[in-house]
């Protein structure tokens, strides 16, 4: 078949579109979710594919999920054949060791047709609340998969638009909130169909041969820039190592993550196979978020300002080895996945910086820093759950400082949870948010400030927390230094004080207060040549004390 004659306008307004098709998805879902992990704080991302699996569109979401809810499709097209697509059809799928992420984390995804013919996928994925771990939400102490909660390999959920109700009903019975779940669920399954319309939609404008190739010729531009980029790297072998505090099991063993990225004309590769052997706590990781972790700190580097789309990543080939804690196997367990890669992702740019300066920023404060807190509530006698990822501060680059309490680079779009919803859905207060002034690194150009917030508690609760990066703070580049590594206190100024950065299950009572203190970000260049304007307005600004501006700037 002769190839189909395209111009640089139709191509951009395609390319648009197919953006616009997948925000308009992740709109759909947030607006539509039940549980305030996704309508506030937006732990979603979904992905609009072609029929061979490569990205159309892809919103704003969780970067970690860059170009990875396309293994969902490609996995269930590998195990039952291409036959298996129907129109109508709705699948789900969350096992760890398939989709790199934890259970909670679960993808709802189908085929799309046009006039008989399968032309492409939607996928969602986003965090549900609770999918029947040992422990209320996600558990912090796991040490096999199975405690983790309902594992689903590609399943069918919707057969011809008829949702299965035995399916439902498995969903339901393996939940603590099986009301809100289903919600979430039906959010997850509209998102889909948002997908199956808008890209009809474009067909239907266009034509099947000219979406086609427009899809293309942006793939072919991606690819060109990128390989463009990585080009004018020198030639070369780039490492990088830190580690994890320990693995939630074993206090105080560190778990490594050691990268060796090398460069060779057009091409980059990431090694990470000399990093920790798999783990006996939840720090694992399946192979494909370990991608995504490697995919997300090129792009950061490589081609951050263009949307990602099938032509994105060809440069890029990532080496994970089968049983190391980035390569998990059954049965290791994988809740906290995320906490190493959001170091791999520094650690790649740190390997890279002395040849791509311009472009390098220092650590960022690095883990999600998760705080759940669950019981009953006392206004109306019903189980609750909170869980937040909790923002933090982020390395500063050539030209400007890191910026404050900004989530972490895992995460992306997520919010942290506003104050109003928290105090309306879960009784508690709180007492405290701000800046935590002096946890960014010093340095010609400052990190970013981590934050301080802080719970009273109106009933009794359980608490469950994972703070992490407490052996490798966010660290400085160019003669910047680290910044203050997170700690969370209990009941500060009280006898029963007690500091700690991971726990499972410790019992809090009314009136117990719980403060968490996030890391900075790393500073660059030497402290000593920033400007004294910035540290006059640091000061005015409560980013850096006084004391601290005599010690670390000699101001």
């Amino acid at each position: 078949m002769a190839a189909v004659a395209i111009d640089p306008i139709t191509t951009e307004v395609i390319r648009s579109a197919f953006s616009s098709a997948a925000d308009e998805m992740n709109a759909g879902l947030i607006r539509s979710a039940y549980t305030p992990i996704i309508y506030e704080l937006k732990d979603c991302s979904v992905a609009l594919l072609d029929a061979e699996h490569r990205v159309l569109g892809q919103s704003s979401g969780l970067p970690i999920f860059l170009g990875n809810l396309e293994i969902c499709t490609r996995l269930t097209e590998e195990w039952y054949g291409r036959e298996a697509w129907r129109p109508g059809d709705v699948w789900i799928m969350n096992d760890s060791y398939l989709t790199g992420t934890h259970l909670n984390d679960v993808t709802v995804f189908g085929p799309i047709f046009h006039a008989g013919l399968l032309v492409g996928f939607a996928a969602s994925r986003a965090h549900w609340l609770d999918v029947g771990a040992k422990d209320p939400g996600a558990p912090m102490d796991s040490t096999e998969i199975f405690q983790e909660g309902l594992r689903l390999g590609p399943t069918r959920l919707v057969e011809g638009g008829v949702p299965r109700r035995d399916m439902l009903d498995l969903l339901s019975r393996n939940s603590r909130f099986p009301q809100p779940m289903l919600g979430d669920l039906q959010a997850q399954m509209a998102c889909v169909r948002i997908g199956e319309q808008r890209l009809g939609a474009i067909i239907d404008r266009f034509g099947l041969d000219v979406v086609q190739a427009a899809r293309d010729r942006i793939n072919e531009q991606t690819e060109r820039v990128e390989r463009e980029i990585v080009a004018a790297i020198p030639d070369g072998v780039y490492t990088a190592e830190g580690c994890l505090d320990d693995d939630g099991i074993r206090a105080g063993e560190p778990v490594w993550v050691r990268v060796r990225v090398t460069v060779e004309g057009d091409r980059m590769e990431v090694d990470l196979t000399e990093s920790s052997d798999l783990r006996g706590g939840p720090v694992n990781c399946g192979e494909a978020q370990a991608i995504s972790a490697c995919r997300v700190a090129y792009k950061l580097l490589i081609n951050p300002h263009n949307p990602p789309n099938g032509g994105s990543f060809r440069p890029l080939t990532v080496k994970v080895r089968p049983g190391s804690m980035l390569g998990a196997q059954e049965p290791y367990p994988c809740q906290w996945y995320f906490s190493q890669l959001g170091l791999l992702i520094d650690l790649v740019v740190k390997a890279l910086s002395g040849v791509m300066p311009e472009a390098a920023a220092a650590a960022s404060y690095g883990d999600s820093m998760v705080i759940s807190l669950s019981g009953i509530d006392p206004r109306n006698g019903r189980p609750w759950l909170d869980l937040e990822p909790t923002v933090g501060g982020w390395g500063a680059w050539h030209g400007s400082d890191g910026e404050s309490g900004l989530i972490n680079n895992v995460n992306g779009s997520l919010k942290d949870l506003t104050i109003e919803v928290l105090e309306t859905k879960y009784p508690m207060r709180m007492t405290h948010y701000g800046y935590r002034t002096d946890s960014g690194g010093p340095g010609q150009w400052r990190g970013g400030n981590g934050i301080i917030r802080e719970y009273t508690l109106d009933g009794n609760a359980t608490l469950f927390l994972w703070f992490e990066r407490a052996k490798t703070p966010a660290w400085g580049l160019a003669g910047g230094r680290d910044a203050t590594p997170p700690i969370v206190v209990i009941n500060p100024g009280r006898a029963d004080e007690r500091r700690m950065l991971k726990c499972s299950r410790e019992a809090l009572k009314q009136g117990d207060v719980v403060r968490t203190m996030t890391g900075g970000g790393g500073g660059f260049g030497d402290p000593a040549q920033r400007e004294r304007s910035l540290i006059a307005d640091d000061i005015r600004n409560r980013h850096v004390s006084p004391e601290a501006a005599r010690e670390r700037y000699g101001y």
